[in-house]
């Protein structure tokens, strides 16, 4: 029987919170169980196995941070709108390292959850939508969506590893590859071609 007062979303938030303290590798049954106060056998009631668990926290972290960055882009276009989404996704890597993890991290996620989680497709929406402001169309979309990310994610990545060791501040870097970025959207190479080498 379950636990008065542990629900799935307590468990969730906990291990959440356990992410960021300790790292989301770091998230296990016994350690979330521990900072709920209860018997690890308590938690299974709630989810199955450590693999839900950790697909619970990336989907509440993929929720978490598009709402960020939605509330970050409402009313903006252009370079706005483009810094103010990867300012965004930064601020949410840095305050939460470890949920930003999860959502970084392939997590086998059940369908049905996966079904029911509004986050993953509004963050598609919203990156898409905000480089259709770029006159972008597939396959360019797809191209610049998958630039944007791996710049985003290289970046806040680097700088949780203390990757940079150049005295130049990181923050000023950011703003000028946030400048580049816009530069080259406007300036997109298009193609007619389908297939890129």
């Amino acid at each position: 029987m379950p636990r008065a007062g542990l629900t799935v979303e307590r468990v969730t938030i906990a291990g959440a919170e356990l992410a960021d303290e300790a790292g989301f590798d770091q998230v296990t049954m016994s350690q979330v169980a521990r900072r709920l106060g209860v018997k690890d056998a308590s938690l299974y009631s709630h989810v199955r196995n450590l693999q839900e668990l950790r697909g619970r926290i990336a989907l509440l972290a993929a929720d978490e941070k598009t709402i960020r960055i939605a509330e970050a882009v409402a009313g903006r276009a252009g370079r706005d709108a483009l810094v103010a989404y990867a300012n965004a996704w930064r601020g949410y890597a840095h305050e939460h390292p470890g949920r930003y993890l999860a959502t970084q991290t392939p997590v086998p996620i059940d369908p049905d959850l996966a079904a029911d989680a509004p986050g993953p497709r509004r963050a598609i929406e919203l990156t898409y939508g905000m480089l259709r402001g770029y006159g972008l169309a597939e396959p360019d979309l797809t191209d610049a969506v998958r630039l944007l990310r791996s710049t985003f994610h290289g970046f806040v990545a680097l700088e949780a590893a203390n990757g940079f060791g150049h005295s130049r501040s990181t923050q000023e870097s950011w703003g000028r590859s946030l400048e580049a970025l816009h530069v080259l959207l406007e300036q997109w190479p298009t193609s007619d071609r389908g297939d890129h080498p």
